[in-house]
């Protein structure tokens, strides 16, 4: 029995070898125009091949929609990019009935959503009624407009932005709508170095742009790919005693963390911690899952789902700093 597991690693990671080459052309033209923001770029991918939407904070100036942007221009596929603003109706976003007088037939006019790359634009800007019209888009793949359904392209991913939520005008995103994301991502300035290659960069002129250098279908077959890559029961267990963790942290050990704690993350945590560890160990060219994936990927998937209690934000805590905790004190199978 293990040695016909060890052929069907061995056979996934030798097709992963062969078919993981798109991921470093994507990464290499988006390179090309975006200059750092290795973390960034990395988890956009793991995004992709894990077939889940993606919200990014930064403040204003990171090139946080530059980067949707760039990406969107390497892959072959259509994109789109809605400018969310506290006047935007959900209309704006999905589509509308349209009446002709001349037919006298309601035509469906399709939204932006219809697309296979969306970038949903400082998407805190919105009022909550806006921010959930996205809400069966990402989670079912389709959208209802009048009495007439419509299936939603694939491959189909939002990458939303967002400005932290204590600067002016923004609308927190409820918890039903962030839960829906795979990652949350923060995005932090550039160094110096870094900096001075982007002042470098824009003051000749013109402005570098990304070429389309992978098709669609590359990507629908590597997540194919990701669902063969190996998870052994204890990575699992240990997805399991994480997450649980942030629930009921007594039983882990975690007394001090208990106050501190609201809600704790909810079970999509971890089957997006189990889907984002595979596209990881895709990107990283293996056919089996490591401790380090999961660690590594943990605290986007889990800043989200995590609840703080007012003491925690009386401490000035973040979830990261809960998530970290949790992370150094689950013993590592």
């Amino acid at each position: 029995m293990e040695e016909i597991l060890r052929d069907d690693i061995k056979r996934v990671h030798e097709e992963i070898e062969r078919e993981s080459i798109f991921t470093q052309t994507i990464s290499s033209e988006v390179g090309k125009v975006i200059v750092g923001q290795k973390y960034l770029v990395e988890r956009l991918l793991v995004g992709l091949l894990a077939n889940g939407h993606v919200l990014i904070e930064g403040v204003p100036g990171l090139a946080k929609t530059y980067a949707v942007k760039t990406l969107a221009r390497a892959i072959t596929t259509r994109f789109q990019r809605i400018q969310f603003t506290p006047d935007l109706l959900p209309a704006d976003i999905v589509g509308t009935q349209i009446y002709n007088q001349r037919t006298g037939e309601f035509t469906v006019q399709k939204g932006p959503v219809f697309a296979n790359l969306v970038l949903a634009d400082e998407i805190n800007r919105a009022p909550p009624k806006v921010q959930s019209a996205l809400l069966e888009a990402m989670q079912e793949r389709q959208v209802t407009i009048g009495e007439e359904t419509f299936k939603l392209d694939d491959p189909f991913l939002v990458l939303a932005t967002q400005n932290p939520i204590e600067q002016e005008g923004t609308y927190p995103l409820p918890e039903a709508q962030t839960d829906r994301f795979l990652l949350k991502l923060k995005v932090s300035y550039p160094n110096k170095e870094e900096e001075k290659q982007i002042i470098e960069r824009m003051a000749v002129g013109k402005e570098p742009q990304a070429e389309p250098v992978v098709q669609p279908q590359a990507i629908i077959k590597a997540r194919e790919l990701c669902s063969r890559i190996y998870v052994d029961d204890k990575l699992k267990d240990y997805i399991l005693e994480i997450v649980f963790a942030t629930r009921f942290p007594k039983e882990h050990g975690l007394d001090d963390i208990e106050p501190l704690l609201r809600y704790g993350a909810s079970p999509r945590a971890s089957i997006y911690l189990v889907t984002a560890a595979r596209a990881m160990a895709f990107l990283r060219r293996r056919g089996f899952v490591i401790p380090e994936d999961i660690k590594e990927l943990a605290p986007d998937v889990l800043r989200h789902r995590v609840i703080l209690s007012y003491e925690a934000e009386a401490e000035e805590l973040t979830t990261d700093d809960i998530v970290r905790r949790v992370i150094e004190r689950i013993e590592v199978p």
